[in-house]
């Protein structure tokens, strides 16, 4: 109510800042009209479990896009909150420019300049992009939602985009697209605010208490392509295709080997943002494969990896480690990427009557249910047994060399049809002994 009070432009603030508990989208649209022209917004996004893709549906009628679930989730939050200041901002011909976006622990944070002009709100569509992405390989392709082309006269002339860019199936594996956003596909930074702002924290590191963090985090962000949405991780492009992992260096000196433009993101420390198309992506690790085999017998006909390595490599990976692979910020060994600074750390939950006796008995009653969906391990003594219903694939091709020791069945007696046969393993965990009979022998119906 504050905030819409103060709508005229003599009443405006220049500095407003939105930290509410969980979402800020009821405040979105006040706080675009209540900001001086060239003013600051500050926005902080606590709900990451909506921004992340756990909720799509919530996050459409929250921020107005469609979260995905992927690698790159956090970079897309940012962008979906920045999707999302603007749209409110253009309702009143205004529009954002974004100083500084940071993805940090368990929220998300914006900075932006609310400016006013009805020409530069008609360039906000081809701001906005869709997002393909590969539900098999995590490949994925943006479609701006607009198109801005100058004539030449020199007049800049707006039109609708044409798509799509994907096929409706992958071109690497075969697999559906999932289609999210819209999100804020520009630059997220204003990388000369954010050189100014990191000149000043180090000329004087005592001003603040996380000066090294804030050194660490800056410098990865003055790293980062600026022109290049969203990012790839390592281990995504190996488990894709289940080979071993590269080194960070490896992959990115094959990247600029093939001269593809590569850096890290300050929202993931096994990023790989790059502006590298899919394909060459694929290329390098088809390459990688070939020097880390896979054993393409173990691989479904119909899986990712399969289809993707059925594929020969068109382009020819370096992965020689060059000088430039290596960032300044890892050089120096800044704080970029912060642990956590004590178990269960994060959002609390809200203020309850009782203070810290509440907190205390929800803390213990989250002790009681952790993994309650879990079956409970198996007894030893149920398990031998279990096993001994299973007839012996080795004492039947007379190849089994435990004797007694097999924790499978060696009766002669001709299995049931429907029973498999069970490879003998070469060694036994957790088999407790067999009580002696009273003849005797081993305990145990169908057991010599």
């Amino acid at each position: 109510m504050l905030m819409y009070q103060h709508q005229k432009a003599s009443e405006r603030f220049d500095v407003i800042d939105l930290d509410p508990y969980g979402s800020p989208a009821p405040f979105l649209d006040a706080a675009v009209q209540a900001v001086n022209d060239g003013g600051l917004l500050c926005v902080t996004c606590t709900d990451m479990a909506v921004l992340a893709g756990n909720n799509g549906e919530t996050c459409y009628s929250k921020y107005g896009a469609m979260a995905l679930k992927s690698r790159a989730c956090h970079e897309m939050a940012l962008r979906i909150v920045l999707h999302s200041l603007d749209l409110h901002a253009n309702c009143y011909q205004r529009f954002v420019v974004p100083l500084l976006s940071i993805s940090a622990d368990f929220y998300v944070r914006v900075f932006v300049r609310i400016f006013t002009g009805q020409a530069k709100v008609k360039s906000s569509a081809s701001k906005q992009a869709l997002v393909f992405q590969c539900v098999g390989c995590g490949a994925f392709y943006l479609q701006r939602l607009g198109k801005a082309s100058r004539d030449p006269g020199g007049r800049t002339k707006f039109s609708a985009a044409c798509g799509p860019p994907v096929t409706p199936e992958c071109e690497h594996c075969g697999q559906r697209h999932q289609l999210g956003g819209p999100i804020w596909a520009d630059p997220i930074h204003d990388l000369d605010f954010v050189g100014r702002v990191l000149e000043a924290v180090t000329t004087n590191p005592g001003r603040f208490h996380t000066s090294k963090r804030i050194q660490g985090v800056l410098s990865v962000v003055t790293e980062e392509l600026p022109d290049v949405p969203l990012y790839y991780t390592l281990d995504q492009l190996s488990s894709t295709i289940h080979c071993n992992t590269p080194s960070l260096l490896q992959l990115r000196s094959a990247l600029l080997h093939a001269g593809f433009r590569v850096s890290l993101s300050h929202a993931c420390k096994n990023a790989v943002k790059t502006d590298a198309p899919p394909l060459a992506l694929w290329d390098i690790m088809r390459c990688w494969e070939k020097e880390c085999p896979v054993k393409r017998e173990r691989l479904s006909e119909s899986s990712p990896a399969f289809r993707i390595l059925a594929v020969e490599p068109r382009l020819k990976a370096n992965f020689n480690i060059r000088g430039d692979a290596n960032p300044s910020s890892r050089q120096q060994g800044l704080k970029r990427f912060q642990a956590n600074p004590e178990a269960n750390w994060g959002p609390r939950p809200r203020a309850r009557p009782g203070g810290k006796a509440a907190s205390k008995d929800l803390e213990e009653r989250r002790r009681l249910l952790q993994n309650k969906r879990k079956e409970p391990a198996e007894d030893p003594a149920q398990r031998a047994a279990r096993l001994k219903t299973f007839p012996c694939k080795r004492f039947k091709e007379g190849t089994c060399q435990r004797g007694d020791q097999c924790c499978y069945s060696h009766s002669p007696a001709t299995p049931v049809a429907d029973t498999p046969l069970m490879d003998c393993p070469e060694t036994i965990t957790d088999i407790s002994p067999r009580p002696e009979a009273a003849d005797g022998g081993p305990a145990g119906s169908g057991v010599d």
